[in-house]
């Protein structure tokens, strides 16, 4: 009877081990099975400062992966692991604009590129002393997913220009600088000229709209005439509205505009480098905008005006000036005469004040 309990005993111990062992074998499979899981949801991107990265349309799970590690986020292949948990791949990548932050959790980070849940919104876009739209396009595209020959291509193309009704020398006029909020990054070239069109739309407003027709301009002729005000004078935007009475004085009377920066207009940069005068010479080159040589305003604007000298147009002083010429004080400011004889005067002012500097 003891021999057989004593069997019963050792059996029952030996079960009791079986057991543990099972439960620590379970116990470790559990465990290694779950520690992929455990790291996607707990473990934690390691970066010393945030990272803004920017995913394009039609970006590939290969390139994500890619521009992941190049930007120093994760490796490509821990990346691929943790997208492939979550059921991530190509047809599930939204672009847009992202800020990755330090600390942020891997399955965070892949949520937002899977949902499109970007952490950069209202994106903002500043463009001011646009020379051409080739200059515009430089200045929008780092805010945008569009790049600047997508940009000056989908501007430049006649049905985009024929669509807004402008032509290819008044197309500039519809672009107002300013700074803007576009909302997310993922913008093409056609949403942002849609975009600009409705910022147009509502700059010309009822108000401005009476007063242009009070002078009678049209939108772009407007545009025309501030950027030729703003390039006459670049620093002391209070002669603006002296300036601009003084132009449409001209255009009333059939006067030539005679503006130098016209003139200017019609050489290149590589053919103006250097000089510091405008010359007899650089008056006769003839070309559609040089108004020394054509009579009323040019086909277009000669730089992307500012919406302040747009409103300089509309607001010009009621005088009687017809001409001016720079002040003999090096000021930068001008001196206004109503007749001829006047500006003579001013003229040899100047003239002589530039001699005496060696200028």
């Amino acid at each position: 009877m003891r021999s057989l309990r004593l069997c019963g005993e050792k059996n029952s111990k030996m079960k009791k081990i079986i057991a543990i062992i099972l439960i620590l074998v379970l116990g470790a499979v559990a465990f290694i099975w779950g520690l992929p899981m455990y790291q996607l949801h707990f473990t934690s991107i390691d970066l010393k400062e945030d990272k803004i990265i920017y995913v394009k349309t039609g970006t590939t799970m290969d390139e994500l992966a890619s521009q992941i590690e190049a930007e120093g986020i994760l490796s490509k292949d821990k990346f691929s692991k943790f997208a492939s948990d979550l059921e991530f791949d190509d047809s599930k990548i939204e672009p847009g604009k992202y800020q990755i932050t330090a600390g942020m959790k891997i399955k965070n980070l892949i949520y937002a590129l899977k949902n499109g849940n970007q952490e950069v919104k209202d994106v903002k876009i500043t463009f001011n002393y646009c020379d051409d739209l080739e200059e515009l396009a430089g200045k929008v595209a780092p805010f945008i997913e569009a790049d600047s020959t997508e940009l000056i291509t989908y501007i430049s193309d006649a049905k985009t220009i024929e669509k807004y009704g402008f032509n290819k020398e008044t197309m500039p006029s519809l672009f107002l600088p300013d700074t803007y909020e576009i909302g997310e990054w993922d913008m093409t070239a056609e949403e942002f000229v849609s975009f600009m069109a409705d910022q147009w739309k509502a700059f010309w407003n009822e108000e401005r709209t009476t007063k242009r027709k009070a002078i009678n301009l049209t939108e772009s002729e407007v545009a025309t005439l501030a950027s030729i005000i703003e390039a006459e004078q670049g620093i002391h935007s209070q002669e603006w509205e002296t300036i601009a009475g003084l132009y449409l004085n001209r255009l009333e009377t059939g006067m030539r505009l005679q503006a130098d920066p016209t003139a200017k207009f019609c050489w290149t940069d590589e053919e103006m480098e250097g000089v510091q005068r405008i010359l007899e010479v650089h008056l006769q080159r003839d070309c559609p905008y040089n108004t020394y040589i054509h009579a009323g305003l040019p086909p277009g604007p000669i730089r992307i005006p500012s919406k302040k000298a747009i409103d300089a147009v509309l607001n010009a002083e009621d005088h009687k000036y017809l001409y001016f010429c720079a002040k003999a004080d090096n000021s930068g400011l001008h001196a206004f005469a109503e007749t001829y004889s006047q500006h003579l005067e001013n003229a040899r002012k100047f003239w002589r004040y530039m001699d005496e500097r060696g200028n």
